[in-house]
């Protein structure tokens, strides 16, 4: 019997158009979890290369990987900073109102 091997899924690996990295972070958003975004923010930075968004962003790499830690809480200028490195920007439209019956 052959063993099937396998390995842990990483977002990362499928983020490679911009368009891909949109519309991932819009998911994150739209889920209204500030964890569900940054961890998704940070797979995006990881996706384009830590190296490459730090200096997009003019942040330094330790800098960028303490923002993006699970337990920072990073500042809205840093978020901000990382979304334009990455080719995103954030959007804001009006939200669905629940109507009574």
């Amino acid at each position: 019997m052959t063993k099937t091997e396998t390995r842990p899924f990483d977002a990362a690996e499928f983020l490679d158009t911009d368009e891909a990295v949109a519309a991932y972070l819009q998911d994150a958003l739209e889920s209204g979890s500030a964890e569900v975004f940054q961890t998704a923010l940070q797979t995006a930075a990881r996706a384009r290369g830590m190296t490459e968004v730090a200096k997009a962003s003019g942040l330094g790499r330790e800098s960028l990987y303490k923002a993006l830690r699970p337990d920072a809480h990073p500042r809205f200028d840093t978020v901000q900073r990382v979304l334009a490195a990455l080719g995103v920007k954030l959007t804001a439209e009006p939200a669905p109102v629940a109507r009574s019956a």
